[in-house]
């Protein structure tokens, strides 16, 4: 690791009275070793996830299930996933060390993810989805802290826009197997053959990444330290709430990505194209995560997500239209260009708006808030889908992402006024 900037190895956290340093190792003025390391697990991960992910809703229909029965399981499974979040964000600020349980959480997604080969009832899949997104509930927030302890704060959209770019560098490789694979070995075999990468993806995480210490050690015996004794939501900033609203409201009509898919097969795409999509749109997301991760590092994160509202807003509409089958093409590309706009720039604002010592309750309270959302989210999908047509759940979402996109215009003119103010003071 390269060695940290004059005056970084001696830095300190103060609390109250006590000055506690922060080791070296825990900041970086690039982007660490444990930065890279996740990332190749998210890339082996995402393989493993994305080969089984894409080709689920052509499963369910081989064994009599439909939109209704899809709805309801991605919706319990964000649902378990929510909770498994909130709870490791309160861990991540109280354990010792978050390692063992990052690792056990990618463990135990991919040695259940191949039984989905044994699945014959929609239930069994649910089953499956169910300790799938609890393990990753229970990985991701801790991930997220440890890395944002891993770069400087004015890089951390430059990390986890890197981790994004990795994990979606998996997500266009799994499809792209699961392409060669299906006609070769069958739906259920490409579940067992996504074992190899979820193995890599363990190995990884066990034997490269490097546990950061905690950046205040003995917390407890602070103001800040006695917040976090609380399962509650003090001690974070007025900002940051304004901000899970948002998120919140947009997440109420971000449904599963298997609407997508079914909607396109719904348009005239054919079962064995379905991860196609999937390679189209992470294609994208591949390309542009991390340079807009560092775009957010320089311009206003609240704007550059907004803007990935948008992107989402049009490529809902135009499923909700189903013009043609060029245009739905089309779409799923430019929906790449919505992940990278939001997913590590949101995270990268999150880590950037909270204490440190707060950290893991913030990444918990963002997760479980749009988890618990997308769970309303994917069963009302199913329900107007079923009740009123294909194109009504499309038109809401797309609504939806509108409003939550001026919000967070109005965040963004909020922080640059604030800025202004106390340049001023200055």
């Amino acid at each position: 690791m390269r060695a940290p900037p004059p005056g970084l190895g001696s830095s300190k956290c103060q609390l109250g009275s006590t000055a506690i340093p922060l080791p070296p190792e825990s900041i970086d003025d690039g982007l660490s070793r444990n930065v890279y390391a996740f990332g190749f697990t998210s890339l082996f991960n995402d393989i493993s996830t994305e080969m089984a992910y894409w080709v689920i809703p052509a499963f369910l229909v081989s064994i009599g299930a439909g939109p209704a029965q899809l709805g309801i399981i991605e919706g319990i499974a964000e649902s378990v996933a929510s909770i498994a979040k909130l709870l490791a964000g309160y861990l991540a600020d109280r354990m010792p060390q978050r390692k063992p349980l990052v690792v056990a959480g990618y463990a135990v997604a991919n040695i259940t993810k191949p039984f989905l080969g044994l699945a014959s009832l929609w239930w069994h899949v649910l089953i499956v989805r169910f300790f799938d997104r609890v393990s990753k509930g229970l990985r991701s927030v801790p991930r997220d802290v440890m890395l944002a302890e891993s770069v400087r704060k004015e890089r951390l959209g430059a990390g986890f826009g890197l981790l994004q770019t990795m994990d979606s560098a998996g997500a266009v490789l799994g499809p792209l197997i699961a392409i060669v694979l299906l006609p070769r070995i069958g739906l259920r075999n490409v579940f067992w053959a996504a074992a190899v990468p979820g193995a890599l993806a363990v190995l990884t995480v066990w034997f490269a990444i490097r546990e950061p210490r905690h950046t205040i050690p003995g917390a407890l015996q602070s103001r800040a330290g006695r917040t976090l004794r609380h399962f509650g939501f003090r001690g974070l900033p007025a900002s940051f709430y304004y901000l899970i609203v948002a998120v919140s409201l947009f997440s109420l009509g971000n449904s599963s990505d298997m609407f997508l898919v079914l909607r396109a097969q719904n348009l005239g795409i054919a079962a064995r194209n379905a991860p196609l999509l999937g390679l189209v749109f992470n294609s994208t997301y591949t390309l542009a995560a991390w340079p807009f991760g560092k775009l957010s590092d320089r311009y206003s994160k609240p704007a550059v997500a907004a803007a990935g509202y948008l992107v989402f807003a049009a490529t809902y509409l135009s499923f909700a239209a189903g013009a043609s089958l060029s245009l739905i093409w089309v779409s799923m590309a430019i929906y790449g260009c919505y992940y990278a706009l939001t997913e590590p720039v949101l995270r990268a604002l999150v880590g950037a708006s909270v204490e440190p010592q707060l950290r893991g309750r913030a990444f918990g309270i963002f997760a479980f808030a749009t988890s618990l959302a997308t769970l309303v989210s994917s069963i009302a999908a199913g329900e107007l889908w079923q009740r009123y047509g294909a194109a009504v759940p499309f038109y809401f979402s797309a609504a939806l992402a509108t409003v939550a996109a001026l919000m967070l215009v109005g965040l963004s003119a909020f922080q640059a006024g604030r800025k202004g103010v106390e340049r001023q003071r200055a």
